[in-house]
């Protein structure tokens, strides 16, 4: 399995709350459509929340701010990828879930990469 980790931001003129209902609520229906055609077998959301128990961890560690969520993609394979990107409508799919990222993502600050998962418990 090939995984796309994605580490959003939101936009600065939404709250952490409106940001999550979009992506929960809009956004997560688009990228569900286009699963089979981006050849896409998993897709996860994951949601910023605890503050109170996020800041004493993040305090106790000196860390950065954290993300307000962190979505995860994932594909069957390397292979797998690369044939779904000879897909019909695969270009389209791709431009349609960016012009929606573009609403309530801040793309600059909202790292991603392609990563493999080494299950070490569970």
């Amino acid at each position: 399995m090939i995984k796309l980790t994605f580490c959003l931001r939101r936009l600065p003129h939404l709250s952490r709350e409106e940001f999550q209902r979009y992506w929960r609520e809009q956004h997560a229906p688009l990228v569900a459509a286009r699963a089979k055609t981006l050849g896409i077998v998993r897709y996860e959301q994951v949601h910023a929340g605890f503050d109170a128990m996020s800041e004493a961890i993040r305090a106790s560690r000196n860390a950065p701010e954290p993300y307000d969520g962190i979505a995860e993609i994932w594909f069957e394979s390397e292979e797998a990828m690369q044939a779904a990107g000879r897909n019909p409508g695969v270009s389209e799919a791709a431009r349609d879930l960016l012009e929606d990222e573009r609403k309530f993502i801040d793309l600059e600050n909202s790292p991603l990469w392609y990563n493999r998962v080494h299950t070490i418990v569970g």
